[in-house]
């Protein structure tokens, strides 16, 4: 393995995949990333796109080690890699399967998702990025946070989740700020904290006003002259406050941790701060790969 590589790992989702090569220590060499994510994929199409992107680090003196989490592991990725239902460890080496690859100087394991039951949920990617919290976090006693396209609310206690939920608050800012009529009236970046903080509070009082909130956002921009930047302000602060409404079992009167990217969470962080929770904030990206990591760990162990 050329450049002292040791082995590489890999968050592999719909869109995209992202690898790290590690090196001796724990060192990151390189963080390789392409656009090959399982959206663009057929079956046969997974490894040609890792070996193409761990192309300088192939040199066959040995297979290299490539440990993935993700939609790789999905029902239309590389192998499927069965959910493991909660409540249990967000890793297990046990269940994690090897995908088939054909060149000798590959070697991949898959992590499984979890799944539950009642009410149906599952994820997969996010066990990953809990893992990497527990391993900095080992005794977290509470709710973990993980915002996104498809924002997570996990339980967990001595180790395990025990339980979780989606919403789709993400995917669906993204379809109204884009696919719908509110896409004449968003600035394309920028904030208002006030804005923001405003609309938290009009989604958690009256829910049942959303679809009305946002059309108010277009006609506030024709007739009352509410400014592109905070329009957009608005809708990030509806969609959370819907989705903290929804998941307020679970963060309410619990300690409250986040992991994600940091601009998201700081958004979270401020929603449930106005409502009296002081919720910790850790990088996502960071935590997946400490939960790749660990998931490596795992598997030495269990071939000692």
């Amino acid at each position: 393995m050329s450049d002292g590589a040791e082995w590489v790992a890999v968050d592999w989702g719909t869109s995209h995949l992202r690898a790290h090569v590690i090196g001796p220590e724990g060192r990151v060499l390189a963080r390789p990333a392409s656009d090959a994510g399982m959206a663009t994929l057929e079956r046969d199409g997974f490894e040609p796109a890792l070996a193409a992107l761990l192309a300088p680090w192939l040199d066959g003196a040995g297979p290299l080690q490539v440990i993935a989490c993700g939609m790789v592991g999905s029902r239309h990725g590389w192998v499927e890699a069965p959910y493991a239902a909660v409540p249990c460890p967000p890793l297990d080496a046990a269940r994690m399967v090897r995908a088939p690859a054909r060149d000798p100087r590959l070697s991949v394991q898959v992590i499984p998702g979890l799944r539950q039951n009642t009410p149906p949920d599952v994820m997969r990617g996010e066990e990953t990025q809990i893992a990497g919290f527990l391993a900095a976090e080992p005794g977290f006693d509470g709710v973990l946070c993980l915002p996104g396209t498809h924002s997570k609310w996990a339980r967990i206690s001595a180790g395990e989740v025990v339980s979780f939920q989606t919403y789709l608050t993400g995917e669906l800012f993204d379809l109204l700020a884009t696919r719908s009529v509110l896409r004449h009236t968003l600035a394309r970046d920028g904030g208002d904290e006030g804005a923001f903080l405003a609309a938290v509070a009009d989604a958690l009082s009256h829910p049942a006003r959303f679809g009305a909130a946002l059309f108010g956002l277009r006609a506030g921009a024709l007739i009352a002259g509410l400014a592109p930047e905070a329009a957009r302000a608005r809708l990030s602060g509806l969609v959370i406050g819907l989705e903290l409404g929804g998941a307020r079992p679970y963060w309410l009167g619990q300690r409250v941790a986040l992991a994600g990217a940091p601009a998201l969470t700081a958004l979270y962080a401020a929603a449930l701060a106005a409502q009296g929770v002081a919720a910790s904030r850790h990088d996502g990206a960071e935590m997946v790969l400490a939960g790749l990591a660990t998931a490596r760990a795992a598997l030495r162990e269990v071939a000692r």
